[in-house]
Parts: structure tokens; sequence; C-alpha cells
């Protein structure tokens, strides 16, 4: 008989967004409201925000790593501050945990202009009857 061999497991756990880094990034699309001083400007870009956790999941600070500016830098800020973890047991040791994270600030692709090819079928029996059938296909590229 074979022991399986325990998977070691650390002294201190670090708090987990609930649903994993998928369910963060929905968050951030879902909360993110792109600053009108970075519209103007066409700015985009990542934000990189360093921050800090309490033991229960809570953000206490955070701190603009790299930033593009224009009201980006803010925003990315106030998003982190909103973020919630999952509360971790420590056995008794109350300690901070630093993450880091990039904001995207990038314009959502618009679909570009529709093209139209139009086919003309021209019928004709005799000379003077022409009966004239017009076919428009549009193509929109996304």
């Amino acid at each position: 008989m074979t022991k399986k061999s325990k998977k070691a497991e650390s002294f201190i756990r670090t708090p987990g967004y609930p649903g994993g880094s998928a369910a963060m990034r929905k968050f951030i699309e879902k909360n993110l409201k792109y600053p009108k001083e970075a519209l103007e400007n066409n700015i985009q870009g990542k934000v990189r925000v360093k921050f800090k956790l309490n033991q229960n999941g809570k953000v206490t600070s955070a701190l603009v790593e790299k930033g593009i500016g224009h009201g980006c830098d803010e925003e990315a800020l106030r998003l982190v501050k909103l973020l919630n973890f999952k509360a971790v047991k420590n056995r008794g040791v109350k300690a901070t945990f630093e993450k880091t994270i990039s904001i995207p600030f990038y314009f959502k692709r618009k679909p570009t202009a529709e093209k139209k090819i139009v086919y003309q079928l021209i019928e004709s029996s005799k000379a003077e009857e022409k009966n004239t059938y017009t076919y428009t296909i549009s193509i929109n590229k996304q």
C-alpha cells in the first residue's frame, strides 16, 4: 500500500475573491465608469494598484503603482476600495495582506461602417418589357 502524500498547508492563508479572478474581472467591468476627461483625450491603458487587505477581506489602503492619469487613477482606486474578499481564519493570527491588480481602461470596439453590395438582375422576354430585381447584402464587420 502506498500512502498519498498530503499537500503541505501553508501557515497563513490569504483572502481570495468570491468566485475567483473571473468574477473579480466581471465586477470591475460592471462597475467601471470611464472618466470623462480620459474619453475626451482618448486615453487608454492599464492602471496598476497595490492594496492591503485585513484578515476580514476588507481593503484597508490602496496606492497607484503605475497610472495613466486623466481621472483613470482615481477611478481605479475607487474600484479597488469596493472589492470585498473572503475572510480567512489563520489560527488566531491577525495578518495584513498585500495584493496588486491591473485595472484596464480600453474603449469597447464599435462596429465598423456597414458595407452594402448591390446586385441587379434584369430579365427580359421582350425588348420593351424589362423586370429588374435588386438584391442588397449588408455586411457588418466587428
